[in-house]
């Protein structure tokens, strides 16, 4: 990522996939208890207020609507854009919350998601809040989630509520770039790199274009931002970083110095739904240091392209 030292993502997907491992925690046999044993107050925008009536212990993978949505239904290969409340139903404390974090999550409806949450969010409406009940392993597979403290004997209550959902690329009005553009270079629909034959060096300064102009709202400062991207040095033979291989966009603020100068001024400003060409000047990226780690060299142009997904 074009962070200040190219940290991970701060997306919490392992907190919404299988895991492999767990603990024990609980005990074997349960009352059966389900969701109905628990109050939810569900408001948009707001955290839930829940309130336990004892152990939650479901038989089955339970799902039960707190608002209705007005939006289209999910279904399966959909991302969506969704804040999620975890608890745990044993020990009945919130183990995640991303209303705390102010940061909602991308969920792809996927193979890879939770069971759990798989279906109770396949088929629900977008603005709906949906509340899941199960078993740790309904949940998380057999192992639990020890990341949360989640044993394998455990239960979980999922709150999500469903914001909108995700293009896989951009949409908009398709734009001719400007000439000092790289040609993007695409394989099975995806990014892979540019190709820089006949592009001319940069001059020092920020160069800023597009090939789609998106449909969405404008993105502001101290938004965050969900995007794929690709970046790669001039001249380079292969991208030194990039997220459209790994099937989930990438989120960070924008604007507030997150990210590379050269990011910030260029993509606060854009639409939502915008493929943006960025010819970032050393001064504007990672300054004379460069960054080692990513083989990047003081002296190099930092040439990217950014899909805006979504902003919040």
């Amino acid at each position: 990522m074009p962070r200040r030292a190219l940290a991970a993502s701060t997306v919490a997907l392992s907190l919404l996939t299988l895991a492999a491992c767990g603990s024990d925690s609980g005990e074997e046999g349960g009352s059966g208890a389900g969701i109905e044993s628990v109050s939810i107050s569900a408001d948009s925008g707001k955290a839930p207020k829940v309130e336990w009536e004892g152990q939650l212990d479901p038989d089955e993978v339970e799902t039960e609507v707190l608002v209705d949505g007005e939006g289209d239904e999910t279904k399966t290969g959909d991302s969506v854009l969704a804040h999620i409340w975890i608890g745990n139903g044993y020990d009945e404390k919130e183990v995640y919350n991303s209303y705390e974090m102010e940061q909602p999550q991308v969920i792809s409806l996927n193979d890879t998601l939770l069971p759990g949450l798989q279906a109770g969010l396949l088929g629900q409406k977008v603005g709906s809040t949906v509340a899941v009940a199960a078993s740790a392993e309904d949940a998380y597979g057999e192992g639990g989630n020890p990341q949360l403290g989640i044993g394998n004997k455990d239960s979980v209550l999922f709150v999500t509520e469903l914001l909108s959902k995700v293009p896989t690329g951009p949409q908009g009005e398709e734009r001719e770039p400007a000439k000092w553009a790289p040609a993007i270079v695409e394989e099975g629909g995806k990014v892979t790199g540019f190709d820089f034959e006949g592009t001319p060096e940069n001059n020092g300064k920020l160069w800023v274009t597009k090939t789609v102009k998106g449909d969405g709202p404008v993105v502001e400062k101290g938004q965050t931002i969900y995007v794929n991207y690709l970046g790669q040095v001039y001249g380079g033979d292969e991208p030194f970083d990039e997220s459209y291989s790994r099937g989930e966009p990438t989120s960070f603020e924008i604007g507030v110095g997150a990210v590379v100068d050269g990011w910030d001024q260029s993509l606060v400003g854009e639409t939502v739904g915008s493929r943006v060409v960025v010819a970032i000047p050393p001064a504007l990226g990672y300054g004379k240091k460069g960054n080692p780690d990513a083989g990047i060299k003081g002296t190099d142009t930092l040439y990217f392209v950014v899909d805006i997904l979504a902003a919040v």
